[in-house]
């Protein structure tokens, strides 16, 4: 077992005791994926565990020696408060850090110049559309994006499902202070239908709840269960 995986089990073990026995919403908080935009990583519906201390460098605390905490590295899968609704909280991919050159060319990404290939990122509509004036901005910035140096104290983010997510490209660069966590682990994965999670009213949560309970067996992925997060 590499080095890297051993410490993602060690950071993984104590962020379950800490929480279990006290700090849930400071150590650790649980998070279900609502929409298709970190697909084939993530599923509508997987439920993770999020390491919120991470990213904390700048505490002080009893645990700060005992807990590992660093700054955000490319490739992680970060949650964070949305740039221009910061009462919605995103999870996306961490592709580039202060001062990195971000360009993408045909759906391309670049990276200070250099292809920049993640074996996470899929693209799921074979289409790709030029960098144009006649074609709509939200398709065009799609597939086609920068060049653009991302600013001191923040990251670029992207979601893996490349052609349906409101991301970085649309949304500007995460500021640090946004960011609330590293996603870890799936605990749980059920089949389920986008943005379910949205409040539509009791009536609504109680049928939503009594379809789970029918189909627990049925529709629970058990092969996601207990899957580290990469």
């Amino acid at each position: 077992m590499s080095r890297k995986v051993l410490r993602e089990y060690y950071e993984l073990t104590l962020v379950f005791i800490i929480f279990a026995l006290f700090a849930r919403g400071f150590v650790a908080t649980n998070m279900k994926i609502p929409s298709a935009s970190m697909e084939d990583t993530l599923l509508i519906g997987d439920h993770l565990v999020v390491n919120l201390f991470i990213y904390a460098r700048h505490w002080h605390t009893p645990l700060h020696r005992l807990l590992p905490y660093r700054e955000p590295q490319r490739g992680d899968i970060v949650i964070f408060r949305n740039p221009q609704d910061p009462r919605q909280d995103l999870i996306k991919r961490c592709v580039a850090l202060s001062g990195d050159l971000v360009e993408i060319r045909a759906k391309q990404l670049l990276l200070n110049g250099e292809p920049a290939p993640i074996k996470q990122a899929v693209f799921k509509d074979a289409a790709v559309y030029p960098d144009r004036p006649e074609v709509p901005p939200s398709l065009r910035v799609r597939d086609n994006f920068g060049p653009f140096e991302v600013p001191e104290g923040m990251i670029f983010c992207l979601g893996d499902n490349r052609d349906l997510s409101a991301d970085s490209r649309f949304i500007g660069p995460v500021p640090l202070h946004y960011l609330r966590g590293r996603a870890m682990l799936i605990y749980w994965s059920f089949e389920a239908v986008p943005n379910d999670a949205e409040w539509q009213g009791a009536g609504h949560k109680l049928r939503q709840l009594a379809d789970v309970a029918a189909h627990l067996l049925s529709r629970t992925r058990w092969d996601r269960t207990f899957k580290l997060v990469h």
